[in-house]
């Protein structure tokens, strides 16, 4: 393989080389050329690069796609994505990446680029020229990322530049809960009110905003204090879904508080009573736990809603409806359970998830027990 460098500016280079495609009819390699600006020494590296690339069988065929029609084609036709997720990645492409990124050549993208790109987010990318969180800018260029990491496997870019500059890095922050004495008086004030019962079941199991929104009466044992986590309820823009766990750890059985029990029992009656009102008769083992009054199913961004004005109205702890599951977390930590008897209950993937969130709730605790457990040993020794 060979190729050349010709002048083409005061600072610009014209790079001539023989690409890896042959022509079918000939069999002669295809020429390619390229543009560098800089010094004429520039150019020549590009060159041995260029043609490193082609001899390793890493080179791409000329492609005139831009960021915007990749990202744009690639969301329209991706099939490994839930609806809610999709519609997120939609919302972060249009509204992060394409305004910045849009116009760039996919294979024209430089590490250089997306390291601009993060400091414009994190200057003026929100609406009305804001400033974004290191947070949300670290879910664009996730979005980014996969987008780019896709391309690279069917060989429209020879590389992923997203992989080359990290995200911008999220400080920790601990998770806002609600202590043990905040959670009786929560249940105690909400007593008669209807989010009642599904604030006591949140607090009691741990169980996530759909999950929760999702649960079917037959997915309840009250008589064996069990509820058996098999499905979720997602909102988007095009309505209410059902969808199983994303995990083999989503879908899990919980055990339940006895107080939790004999809340869900007034709450069956009372519902069972409404039912009959209407004449729809009792709730069967597909009808839903927690549902509007017209027996429809509760979105979960409604019940976060309700919450949030329920919490106003009176003047209960200014946490979010998600809260509710750290707090379960944070009791049974507090009352002494390992991390994995944690991690199963709230349905995590990894207990190493369970220790991401909640890593400083353990901490003083099993640095006491470690203590206390090298002491032991100590003196063991010394006895021997």
């Amino acid at each position: 393989m060979s190729g050349n460098v010709t002048r083409r500016g005061a600072h610009s280079w014209r790079l001539k080389y023989e690409g890896a495609e042959r022509d079918p009819l000939t069999g002669k390699r295809a020429t390619r050329y390229a543009t560098v600006r800089g010094t004429k020494r520039e150019a020549q590296a590009e060159l041995i690069r260029l043609l490193a690339v082609v001899e390793a069988g890493t080179a791409v065929a000329p492609d005139k796609t831009t960021v915007a029609e990749y990202v744009r084609g690639w969301l329209d036709s991706t099939s490994d994505l839930s609806p809610k997720t999709l519609e997120r990645y939609r919302q972060l492409a249009e509204q992060q990446i394409i305004p910045h990124l849009g116009v760039v050549l996919l294979q024209k993208l430089r590490p250089v680029q997306v390291h601009d790109w993060h400091a414009t987010l994190l200057r003026s990318g929100g609406m009305g020229g804001r400033s974004l969180s290191a947070r949300t800018v670290g879910h664009a260029h996730r979005v980014l990322h996969r987008a780019l990491e896709r391309a690279m496997r069917l060989e429209i870019i020879s590389r992923n530049v997203a992989h080359a500059v990290p995200s911008p890095k999220v400080e920790a922050a601990e998770v806002a809960i609600l202590s043990a004495a905040q959670m009786a008086d929560v249940l105690a004030t909400l007593a008669g009110h209807p989010l009642h019962p599904i604030v006591a079941l949140a607090l009691g199991t741990g169980m996530r905003r759909g999950e929760l929104c999702g649960l079917a009466w037959g997915a309840l044992d009250l008589d064996g204090a069990v509820v058996r986590v098999e499905r979720s309820m997602e909102e988007t823009t095009e309505g209410l879904r059902f969808k199983p766990p994303k995990t083999r750890h989503g879908r899990r059985t919980i055990s339940l508080p006895s107080n939790v029990v004999e809340i869900l029992r007034d709450h069956r009656r009372r519902q069972a009573e409404h039912r009959l009102l209407l004449g729809f008769g009792r709730p069967g083992a597909d009808d839903l736990v927690f549902a509007l009054p017209d027996g429809s199913p509760y979105p979960p961004d409604k019940l976060s809603r309700d919450w949030g004005n329920v919490v106003r109205d009176k003047k209960l702890p200014r946490v979010m409806f998600h809260a509710l599951r750290h707090a379960h977390a944070s009791a049974l930590i507090a009352a002494g359970r390992d991390v994995v008897s944690v991690s199963r209950r709230l349905g995590h993937g990894s207990p190493a998830i369970t220790l991401g969130v909640y890593a400083h709730l353990f901490d003083n605790k099993s640095d006491m027990a470690a203590a206390q457990a090298i002491d032991a040993a100590m003196r063991g020794n010394a006895d021997r």
